[in-house]
């Protein structure tokens, strides 16, 4: 059986790689708290737009899609789910809403941790809602010629309890005791559960549910503003090969979990930069086109209208088309595509 200590991590020694990581996200955090307390109202819309793509983007790394309509209307409650994949978003919209609204009030337990996945398979019908795994699983990759590999097999069902119970334990223990970073904690955490595997489905849902909430109990939230799982689904093949790299010796405990760490560290980093370029943007009170026109100063290649939408968040949409449009007619964008389809290139 797999034994947890996570003490260790105070006696590794870290690479400055890692540590500048931890301190670069302290900084920006501080600075986050500052920009909250002067434009509240406006950074709600923030908010509002990093739900839904926190549900789109966790969802559609595991193959789970419906239509942006859809998923706008889902996540505002606005409709019911028509069929098995908008169910699993309903579930997922469901627990992200809880850890928002309830994050301090939800313990890091096993009970906890299965009630929550009770939540997020509560719209489908699954019997081993809120249960662990009763059959073996794996964690394998389908390559282009359509063979399968296994690339690593998790903690056996009868395993599994005690081992979620004991990472559990072990969080609570050196963040209560403030033995250890959590920045730290964090991601071992997280890189134990993925490699327990507890559940039959929804692990890597449960993992970015988990990573969002251990983070805001630890004062970190960026991820309400910025969707972190949009994040990972953007850069997906370097969250798998992160992991893949880390699983390496688990079993054993001989794991180096430094690939995971570093992932996961410079994807809440890169979210904060992203909130404060998204709150100067909020702060200056320009007209509608000078702020499209500032959000498309850092763009580099294509980006379309829902890009400019994060970014210029206390904008309407017709405000952003309109300005979108009045660009292109001054030559200072470049429109391609049509539809859903239809993108922007800088040209000055």
């Amino acid at each position: 059986m797999r034994t947890f200590n996570y003490s260790k991590i105070k006696e590794e020694k870290w690479d400055s790689e890692i540590l500048g990581l931890v301190a670069a996200i302290y900084k920006f955090a501080g600075k986050q708290e500052l920009y909250l307390k002067q434009r509240p109202d406006e950074l709600e819309k923030l908010v509002e737009i990093a739900k839904i793509q926190s549900t789109e983007a966790s969802n559609a790394i595991e193959g789970i899609v419906t239509t942006n309509t859809r998923i706008k209307q889902l996540v505002e409650e606005k409709t019911t789910p028509r069929n098995r994949d908008e169910e699993e978003i309903a579930g997922y919209r469901d627990v992200l809403n809880i850890i928002h609204e309830s994050f301090d009030a939800i313990p890091i337990t096993q009970n906890y941790i299965l009630q929550l996945h009770k939540i997020l398979c509560s719209h489908i019908n699954n019997p081993l809602a809120g249960r662990t795994k009763n059959v073996q699983n794996y964690i394998s990759a389908t390559y282009p010629d359509g063979h399968t590999e296994v690339l690593f097999t998790p903690l056996a069902p009868f395993e599994t309890p005690e081992a979620l119970d004991r990472i559990c334990e072990e969080y609570n223990r050196v963040i209560g005791n403030y033995e250890v970073e959590p920045l730290l904690a964090i991601p071992i955490f997280i890189h134990d559960f993925l490699c327990i595997h507890p559940f039959n489905d929804g692990n890597g849902r449960m993992s970015r549910l988990l990573t969002t909430l251990l983070l805001y109990r630890s004062g970190f939230y960026v991820g309400k503003y910025i969707s972190l799982e949009a994040k990972i689904a953007k850069n997906k093949d370097l969250y798998y090969e992160a992991l893949v790299h880390s699983q390496d010796g688990w079993h054993e405990g001989e794991e180096v979990a430094v690939p995971f760490i570093k992932y996961l560290l410079g994807t809440i980093l890169a979210a904060y930069k992203d909130f404060e370029d998204r709150f100067e943007i909020v702060e200056e009170k320009l007209p509608a086109i000078e702020m499209v026109r500032k959000a498309i100063q850092n763009k580099i290649g294509k980006f379309n209208k829902q890009d400019i939408r994060e970014l210029c968040p206390a904008l309407s949409v017709s405000s952003i088309e309109g300005s979108l449009r009045k660009l292109v007619a001054e030559g200072e964008l470049r429109r391609e595509g049509t539809g859903k389809a239809t993108f922007y290139v800088r040209l000055k």
